[in-house]
């Protein structure tokens, strides 16, 4: 399968940093939203909790899983036109990026699972440990791009 995106390989590819940068947009919006969620459940402002609930779906439903899913789709296209299946030798940088997208895309499964537990009123987290689990897309995603600049 390797190179059978043939001219359309550029814009796969462009589709897919943007799909990306929606997608890092939505890991970096939605865990501070918690962290507010949080502060207002704690404070007894059901009022204001109940908002967060809504903004917290929206950010899930129109950004966040959306750009999952194409992410994804598009990335799994590019490694495939890439070689990935065939076993061309030297992709051992996309081999750690693919195991930072899995990190990512469980920690995605995380904070939408512990949206769910918010709304319900039932934090398990302090709001210091969510603010550090804030920093794991940074962390992530500067990882993810130095494999794929630099493919050490």
């Amino acid at each position: 399968m390797t190179g059978w995106l043939g001219a359309a390989y550029d814009w796969v590819k462009a589709a897919h940093i943007i799909f990306v940068i929606f997608w890092m947009a939505g890991l970096f919006m939605l865990p501070r939203y918690l962290v507010y969620h949080q502060e207002a459940l704690a404070a007894g402002r059901a009022e204001e909790a109940a908002q967060w609930v809504e903004r917290e779906s929206k950010i899930r439903h129109i950004i966040l899983t959306p750009a999952l899913i194409v992410t994804w789709l598009l990335g799994l296209s590019l490694t495939l036109n890439l070689g990935l299946a065939d076993g061309v030798p030297g992709l051992g940088w996309l081999h750690a990026k693919i195991a930072l997208v899995l990190l990512l895309s469980g920690y995605h499964g995380w904070a939408v699972g512990y949206a769910r537990k918010l709304a319900a009123g039932k934090p398990s987290l302090s709001g210091r440990h969510l603010r550090m689990l804030n920093e794991v897309p940074a962390l992530a995603v500067s990882l993810i791009v130095i494999l794929v600049i630099v493919r050490p």
